[in-house]
């Protein structure tokens, strides 16, 4: 057939399938995987064949494949008729799925990673609560008791302190973020992808944060995982990139940026989003609790940043960078989450004080590092993060201090503020 390409995504449809408008579109977003890639689809197609009771569609999206990933899909295209080939001239996870969903005449859209590290016998639970209207997205979680995941230590703590930093930071009620295997409701993509700017893997955390804000409900499937031992991917670099998503995403909820009661009106699903943190007393104890549970989140955060740039940065500029990243997130979250602060009202200040208290943070712990190394010049890691760890607990205090007094005599009465 010829190709044809959409202006709207960039996306040229350069194989179409047999199967028009079906119920289900199973997206594979695939870069320099012409090995991997065949065996993926078969495997795809007879479990949809044999397990789905509904019409389906796969749908391989080759974003700028420099191998022959792309001829060897449209191979695939040709053995079989439910398969489409769409292709995208950047590259970007984040940016196949965005253009293929948004494009998509199916009712529900969906996708998995070309490894298929997740069983497939998920698929199925995957889509029914969305096929049934139950629900407008559905994600696989390796974080759930009876999920059975196979991985290495490294990439478990990278994950539970990842999804922890998105549950106090972000106040995200999802466990699993960035598990390659998810599903939405076709209309609700429509309204929700042209606001989701990352084109990464950051996509995922993006998607569902919004989501939330806007009161979809997602439900979450206990999925059996096996790590990929051969994946291409950074796990340094999609760190980084993913927790400077945090403090974008962070940044414009906090100012309004983001239309999110618009959404919640197109979507139907106007409310009151009603106390921030159910049981929690108010006043100077709640913001105590409140601010020591984004604090944890924040060292979380700070520790495996610290850790991930520590070998090619060095001590001191990784600390700087991972201060800096964290503090944009902690003051973020706690405008929005310790002292009850909306709106775009003193958010440019607001940011200021945090980036002040962050400089002084900063000085402390860099003092700290710098005494240790003329005590022990070859300290090890785990050492150097015990010292800083100890020193921003003198910056912690410092912070709870200074964004108290600008959030509550901005945000509260004079008699209030005494609480």
């Amino acid at each position: 057939m010829t190709a044809v390409t959409d202006p709207a995504t960039a996306m040229t449809i350069v194989a179409d399938s047999a199967i028009v408008a079906p119920v289900l579109d199973i997206v594979v977003p695939v870069y320099n995987e012409e090995k991997d890639l065949p065996d993926a689809v078969r495997r795809l197609h007879d479990h949809l064949v044999s397990q789905v009771p509904y019409t389906a569609r796969i749908t391989v999206a080759d974003n700028a494949s420099t191998d022959r990933t792309l001829p060897v899909a449209l191979e695939l295209a040709r053995e079989f008729g439910d398969v489409r080939v769409v292709h995208l001239e950047e590259k970007g996870r984040g940016r196949a799925l965005n253009a293929v969903w948004r494009a998509s005449d199916a009712e529900i859209v969906a996708y998995c990673d070309v490894d298929l590290s997740t069983d497939l016998n998920a698929l199925m639970p995957l889509i029914a609560p969305l096929k049934s209207g139950h629900s407008d997205l559905s994600i696989g979680t390796r974080l759930a008791h009876s999920s059975n995941v196979v991985r290495g230590p490294k990439r478990e703590f990278i994950s539970r302190s990842y999804n922890m930093i998105l549950k106090v930071a972000m106040r995200a009620h999802f466990s699993d973020a960035q598990c390659g295997f998810k599903a939405m409701r076709t209309t609700v993509a429509r309204e929700l992808l042209p606001l989701v700017e990352d084109t990464g893997w950051f996509f995922d955390t993006e998607l569902l944060v919004l989501a939330e804000r806007i009161g979809l409900r997602i439900a979450e499937v206990p999925v059996d995982w096996v790590d990929d031992p051969d994946s291409s991917v950074d796990i340094v670099s999609t760190a980084t990139a993913d927790l400077r998503g945090c403090a974008r995403v962070g940044w414009a909820l906090t100012s309004g940026r983001l239309p999110i009661d618009q959404l919640r009106r197109n979507l139907g699903r106007e409310r009151d989003d009603g106390p921030e943190l159910e049981g929690v007393p108010s006043g100077m104890v709640g913001q105590v609790i409140r601010f020591g549970a984004v604090g944890i989140a924040s060292t979380l955060g700070y520790a495996l940043i610290y850790l991930l740039l520590h070998t090619h940065v060095g001590s001191q500029t990784a600390n700087f960078l991972a201060l800096a990243i964290t503090a944009v997130l902690n003051t973020a979250a706690n405008r929005r989450f310790t002292f009850g602060v909306r709106g775009r009202e003193g958010a440019v200040g607001h940011h200021l004080l945090g980036w002040g208290i962050f400089l002084f943070g900063w000085a402390v712990t860099a003092a700290s590092l710098a005494v240790l190394h003329a005590v022990e010049p070859h300290p090890g890691r785990w050492l150097e993060l015990t010292v800083l760890v100890v020193a921003n607990l003198v910056a912690t205090v410092t912070r709870f201090v200074g964004l108290r007094w600008v959030f509550v005599r901005r945000s509260e009465s004079p008699m209030e503020a005494r609480a």
